[in-house]
C-alpha cells in the first residue's frame, strides 16, 4: 500500500489552498508539528486526526486516499463507463480513441 501518498496529498491540497502548516493545524485543532510529521510521511494520521484534517481542508477522504485505494479508482471507472454508455456511438468512439491515445502517450 502506498501510504506515503497520504502525506503527499495532504500537503498538495494544503498548498493549493494557500494554507501554511500552522493554519491547517489551527483549523484541524492539532499541532503544526503533527501536520509536518504527517506530510513528511513519518507517521500516518490516526483516524480522528485524518477526519479533522479532511474537514479542515474541506475535502473528502476519497480525495486524499485516491492514490492509495484501488476501490476509489474502480468506482471512477464504473461512473465513467456509465456516462460513456449514455452517449451516442460516434461520441463513444471518439472518447475511446482519445483515451487510447492518452494511454499510449503515458506509456512512452
Amino acid at each position: 500500500m502506498e501510504t506515503q501518498a497520504i502525506g503527499r496529498k495532504i500537503r498538495e491540497i494544503r498548498l493549493s489552498q494557500d494554507l501554511t502548516q500552522e493554519q491547517l493545524a489551527e483549523k484541524a485543532e492539532i499541532s503544526p508539528t503533527h501536520i509536518s510529521v504527517i506530510e513528511r510521511n513519518v507517521k500516518l494520521p490516526q483516524l480522528d486526526t485524518f477526519v479533522a484534517i479532511c474537514n479542515a481542508l474541506g475535502v473528502t477522504a476519497d480525495e486524499i486516499l485516491a492514490d492509495v485505494l484501488t476501490a476509489s479508482t474502480k468506482q471512477e471507472i464504473t461512473e465513467f463507463s456509465a456516462i460513456l454508455q449514455e452517449q451516442p456511438l460516434p461520441v463513444q468512439q471518439t472518447v475511446l480513441r482519445a483515451a487510447k491515445a492518452i494511454i499510449g502517450e503515458a506509456n512512452l
